[in-house]
């Protein structure tokens, strides 16, 4: 099977249900969700690297259910069902609150930074926050529950972030208030 198919030549491509251009605000959504899933996998190779292996397992997890998300965004049929529900979300809810309590209470705001497997997880929760943007631009209506999903997911990478600082020993980087550089 070959990767390309010469159908997109002309700035157009096919979904569930319609042809599009690839500037259309769902290609645009499934695209920042694609880019949110590539940045997954950079985190998990990180967390391997660190021996986090209990966060990378748990983004496998979260970069198959993306997976599934794009194809949810791709569909414009309402005979298919969507793959991602309210027990995602509450499954991501689950792990939040499971996490935070091994962590010590938020006292100051958190820069991204840290171990490799932290930076890694503070630039998911951007790109998490620009495909809910995206998402959100979506001029036809999609179910809730991938509103909420997405929404979800910066909180989680947020509380992972700060989870794999814990477990490498890093002190999470704080916000300190106004800086100046010296000379």
């Amino acid at each position: 099977m070959k990767i390309y198919t010469r159908g997109g030549d002309k700035g157009k491509t096919s979904i569930l249900g319609a042809r599009l251009n690839k500037t259309d605000t769902r290609i645009e959504a499934i695209g920042a969700v694609d880019e949110l899933n590539s940045t997954i996998g950079q985190a998990i190779y990180r967390a391997q690297q660190e021996d986090l292996t209990n966060i990378s397992s748990e983004l496998m997890v979260v970069s198959n259910q993306l997976f599934d998300y794009g194809a949810d965004l791709a569909n414009v049929k309402e005979t298919i069902p969507y793959k991602i529900t309210a027990a995602h979300t509450e499954e991501l809810e689950q792990r939040i609150d499971m996490h935070t309590e091994s962590l010590e209470p938020l006292a100051y705001f958190i820069l991204p930074g840290g171990c490799a497997t932290a930076c890694a997880l503070h630039l998911c929760r951007t790109e998490a926050r620009k495909a809910e943007r995206r998402v959100n631009d979506i001029e036809t209506a999609i179910p809730a529950e991938l509103q909420v999903y997405m929404n979800r997911l910066s909180d989680y990478f947020f509380t992972l972030a700060r989870l794999a600082n814990k477990q490498t020993g890093v002190v999470d980087v704080a916000y300190v208030g106004e800086k100046h550089f010296h000379s």
